[in-house]
């Protein structure tokens, strides 16, 4: 039997109220196997914001099918769907997010506070997650300390902290400089390699350069390039 994939959309849309309403996906089909690279690019206003937004279990499809891990996500009531994007989605943004006055591995720790985890061998779960993006050494730092690129691999390491089937990045190399940038997209290139599935919203074409597929939305419509 073929592996079921990560994310499947099947003609999915969203609309918003208004006169006329606004259409801010149509018809979108997206298959994004186990272990893929997948970069979605496009311009201010396309869609790219709704659709992370729907990938992310941050919203609702106003039609159409949305399966994450073979789950139809659409049909759940809140509260499933609150458990599911917890334990499959680890996200990561533009900003870092990190409480400044917390060391590095309490920030990524905190993933599991709202979480059902136990709480026992967390900070070990938290270590184990720093040695995985390379920060091992800065754990006991504050983010103040850090570099952005640092930052951000702290909050990647956060992300991670769960096991998530899908790393869902919002342009997270928008903070960063280009050597940042690089080793952050280096680091996704390891994380790939060692089959988590990665899907960065981005603009920038060397971050979509990396990845290994790259689809285009424009006016709310997809198309694979």
């Amino acid at each position: 039997m073929p592996e079921e994939p990560v994310i499947e959309l099947r003609d999915v849309c969203k609309r918003f109220p208004a006169q006329p309403p606004v259409r801010a996906l149509h018809e979108i089909s997206l298959r994004v196997d186990r272990g893929d690279y997948l970069a979605i690019v496009g311009p201010s206003g396309s869609g790219k914001s709704t659709l992370l937004n729907v990938l992310g279990l941050l919203d609702r499809p106003t039609s159409g099918s949305y399966l994450l891990d073979g789950t139809e996500t659409t049909t759940l009531r809140d509260g499933a769907r609150t458990r599911l994007r917890g334990d499959r989605i680890g996200f990561v943004f533009q900003s870092f997010h990190l409480l400044p006055h917390r060391s590095v591995v309490e920030n990524v720790m905190l993933a599991e506070v709202y979480g059902a985890r136990k709480r026992r061998g967390r900070r070990e779960r938290a270590l184990a997650a720093l040695e995985r993006v390379g920060l091992g050494h800065r754990a006991g730092f504050l983010p103040g300390r850090l570099s952005g690129g640092e930052r951000q691999r702290a909050a990647i390491a956060r992300a991670l902290l769960g096991a998530p089937s899908l790393l869902l990045c919002d342009e997270p190399t928008g903070n960063l400089d280009s050597r940042n940038t690089e080793a952050v997209l280096d680091l996704f290139a390891e994380l790939r390699e060692q089959g988590l599935t990665i899907v960065v919203i981005t603009h920038e074409q060397e971050v979509s350069e990396r990845a290994g597929r790259r689809v285009r939305i424009t006016d709310g419509v997809l198309v694979e390039e």
